[in-house]
């Protein structure tokens, strides 16, 4: 894959650490996406056939079917999910598929399948924020005037309304959405066409992949486009607010579900019990909440 001046394979063991197809082999989707847009551009702009991208286009929808079935030959030894979709296409449909990599990089694809993987969980975090929201304010509005004690300290302060404890977990999420905002508008530009960081002799046209993808502009310096990932601590920074703010109302909740507050009862379809103690009743979708948002600030520390 990577040309002539090779004369050997890699070692096994040099094979083994390279590989990265276990993790993203998740981009399949917007590879074959990518893929088919570049294709069609390329034939638009007079650099390969109408001929090849649509023996291109036929390739990827049978890939895209192996994939979704679970039956694509997924291999380490092509290292990534490119690679391996490149290989399955060249076996499918031959010579043509060797024409899908023309006046392209992997930089600038795996930049360009990022930021569309991007977009796709942004949209999931948002629907899922919105829907958390939705609840807090069902239940805010439920309970507006039932008055229950405000604490500091585990202490009791001040009086407050259940209905007004909720709404202070509410607007949290309304920050978090203005983050995950921001961070659409960060990776919403198009990396293809920078190549492998210094651009391509090739008379690409930037724009109608962008369009083509849906973007709203492209990457405006080729070597940026390729090694800039600041949307990606972005979104895990979004990411890690997020998680404190559910853990904080995680654990509040698992203290007022307890016999000495006794203010809510965790439903049985979100609890566990005991092997030994029947009498049990765990909050362990709140604890597992808890425990579960550390990971994504631990990846935030690794990645930054």
């Amino acid at each position: 894959m990577w040309g002539g001046r090779f004369a050997a394979g890699p070692a096994a063991i040099m094979e083994e650490i390279n590989a990265s197809i276990d993790i993203d082999r998740r981009l399949w989707r917007e590879d074959i996406a990518g893929s088919r847009a570049h294709a069609a551009m390329l034939a638009e702009q007079g650099i390969i056939s109408f001929a090849d991208a649509e023996a291109i286009s036929d390739g990827l929808g049978k890939i895209e079917q192996e994939i979704e079935t679970g039956v694509f030959p997924f291999s380490a030894a092509l290292e990534d999910i490119h690679m391996n979709i490149e290989a399955r296409l060249k076996a499918l449909i031959g010579e043509p598929a060797a024409r899908l990599h023309t006046a392209r990089s992997r930089n600038d694809q795996v930049a360009t399948d990022f930021r569309l993987w991007m977009r796709t969980a942004l949209k999931d975090a948002d629907a899922g924020l919105k829907a958390m929201q939705a609840a807090l304010l069902d239940k805010a509005d439920a309970h507006a005037h039932d008055v229950m004690p405000g604490y500091t300290h585990l202490q009791h302060a001040q009086p407050v309304t259940w209905g007004h404890w909720l709404l202070g977990h509410f607007w949290p999420l309304v920050r978090d959405l203005e983050r995950f905002k921001a961070v659409l508008h960060q990776a919403d530009e198009m990396a293809l066409g920078s190549a492998a960081f210094a651009g391509t002799a090739f008379p690409v046209d930037r724009h109608a992949l962008a369009e083509a993808l849906g973007f709203s502009r492209i990457t405006r310096n080729s070597l940026d486009g390729v090694s800039s990932r600041d949307y990606v601590a972005d979104f895990l920074y979004a990411s890690t607010m997020v998680g404190l703010h559910l853990s904080r109302l995680a654990e509040q909740l698992i203290l007022f579900s307890s016999t000495e507050f006794s203010f809510v009862v965790i439903a049985d379809a979100y609890s566990t019990g005991s092997s030994i103690m029947p009498q049990k009743k765990n909050p362990d979708t709140l604890e597992l909440t808890r425990g579960k948002s550390g990971r994504i600030l631990g990846d935030l520390t690794g990645f930054l």
